[in-house]
């Protein structure tokens, strides 16, 4: 009750307390500098129109980068150039069988026309008649052949595969040896190497 009255601060530590105050503002404002955007400020900034103002620019831009790959991959496959091949051609290892078959005689190439004989015949000639069986034995002959020769190939190729890449990829050899069994001219990509000339 009697109590000591509380002193009131002093003059000179008013404006110690005003000048920390004003000095804390300062450096808070520094450091940012701005107000912080609210959530729907910062995805309204981010939005972008779903469809273009200009649909018909957008879609003859869109039809033109595609016929332009298309013809870069039609170039690639005439040329061999692997950046723009195909998924199925790319690879050092489908390189080295595609020159590896292009540069084998492979009787599988002549089966197609053989098959294309046999049907030709088999309209003209009656199914009874001594000619139509041995066409049709001549045509098995040839099936049997080109099975024969497919076979030797893989085996080959393998070998070589493993002996330059060490571990064969997967289906490597079977698109090696499908390719066998196409007409040389009609092969894509087309071949780069003539009959003979083996890749190293």
């Amino acid at each position: 009750m009697f109590g000591r009255r509380k002193e009131a601060p002093s003059a000179q530590q008013t404006i110690d307390q005003q000048a920390a105050e004003s000095a804390a503002q300062q450096s808070s404002a520094v450091g940012k500098g701005a107000p912080t955007p609210t959530r729907k400020a910062q995805e309204a900034a981010r939005k972008r129109p779903l469809v273009p103002e200009d649909r018909k620019a957008s879609k003859a831009a869109e039809r033109q980068a595609v016929q332009d790959q298309r013809l870069k991959m039609r170039r690639a496959l005439d040329t061999g150039d692997e950046k723009f091949l195909p998924l199925r051609d790319k690879g050092p290892q489908k390189r080295f069988a595609r020159d590896f078959v292009d540069a084998r005689f492979n009787l599988g190439e002549y089966l197609m026309f053989g098959a294309l004989l046999f049907v030709l015949v088999s309209l003209v000639v009656p199914a009874s008649s001594d000619m139509m069986i041995y066409v049709l034995g001549a045509f098995w002959v040839m099936f049997l052949a080109v099975f024969v020769d497919v076979f030797i190939l893989s085996r080959k190729l393998r070998k070589r595969l493993a002996e330059k890449f060490g571990e064969v990829e997967r289906g490597t050899v079977w698109y090696g040896s499908m390719r066998s069994l196409q007409f040389r001219k009609l092969r894509l990509p087309k071949p780069q190497v003539q009959r003979g000339q083996y890749p190293a």
